[in-house]
């Protein structure tokens, strides 16, 4: 049955990932942008509609939700979250939204150190007391986290994580997941669910598959969190940011990361992508030129 849906943060990973396998299964897709460009006009060729707006101004985005059966919420590492959630939950209720799908993070805990993961924790709790159905996505790291780290161009992986351990997750897998909650939420109703990639691993063995599907040497080096803070800022990542992805190393490194489970299979429909096999499905973003 054709719905409608929307997709907040429709050109950034998970939601673009998603509203082009609801536009694929012939859904009609309205996408939340804060700016039209060509990601954006990409969407439009594949048949979405697009609307321009930002989830804290309550206005805009009360327009976007007319007419929406459920929706999919998505919000940076910055500061707002909780206005946004806030807003998201009004508009919803104001009209008529049946369901909620919120992106929220493994590590999300009210006795979280990192403003960011708390935030998300009391998020959830606003979200659940609106009459809406909501389900609420806890991913471990993103594979993803594998490209931003080898941007840097050097054949390592220099990352305060120890020797703990996660199953990285890609995007698309994600989607899979968020898009069969959104076209049949009633099941998924008042559910947390943690999603993990197939294989939990620590950053030594996740650089010996890097190595094996790049052809090339790649090194995972343990490093503290002083340094891993420096090359942070190094890179203009904001103070909220930096706040959040140090505390999180903590809790990486007490196993707050670490678990799997067959959900992406299981409500997605397919196995997820091994590390391997998304190296292999983004080759070109690891084929950069080294230090």
């Amino acid at each position: 049955m054709e719905r409608n849906l929307l997709v907040i943060g429709a050109t950034g990973k998970t939601g673009g990932h998603t509203a082009e396998l609801l536009l694929q299964r012939g859904h009609h897709v309205r996408a939340l942008v804060r700016r039209v460009d060509e990601r954006s006009e990409r969407l439009v060729g594949l048949g979405a509609q697009i609307v321009e707006g930002d989830v804290l101004d309550l206005n805009s985005l009360a327009e976007a939700t007319k007419g929406i059966d459920a929706l999919y919420f998505t919000y940076p590492i910055l500061p707002g979250l909780m206005d946004a959630t806030a807003n998201v939950a009004l508009a919803a209720e104001e009209n008529g939204v049946q369901a909620i799908v919120d992106m929220s993070q493994i590590s999300a805990r009210r006795e979280s150190a990192s403003n960011a993961a708390r935030q998300h924790w009391v998020a959830e709790r606003v979200l659940d007391r609106f009459p809406v159905a909501v389900t609420h996505i806890r991913p471990t790291f993103f594979a993803q986290w594998l490209i931003d780290t080898w941007s840097d161009g050097t054949g390592e992986l220099r990352l305060p994580f120890a020797d703990g351990r996660h199953a990285p997750i890609a995007e698309s897998d994600q989607a899979r997941v968020i898009a069969a909650i959104l076209e049949d939420p009633a099941p998924h109703a008042g559910q947390i669910y943690p999603l993990y990639g197939p294989v939990e691993l620590n950053h030594y063995e996740i650089a010996e598959k890097m190595s094996r599907a790049l052809d090339r040497e790649v090194t995972y080096v343990p490093i503290e969190l002083d340094e891993f803070a420096a090359i942070l800022r190094g890179r203009g990542a904001p103070d909220h940011l930096v706040q959040h992805l140090l505390a999180v190393a903590v809790d990486y490194r007490n196993g707050v990361f670490a678990g799997t489970t067959n959900l992406v299979k299981t409500i997605g429909g397919s196995e997820p992508l091994d590390v391997e096999g998304f190296v292999a499905q983004n080759r070109a973003a690891f084929d950069l030129p080294t230090a």
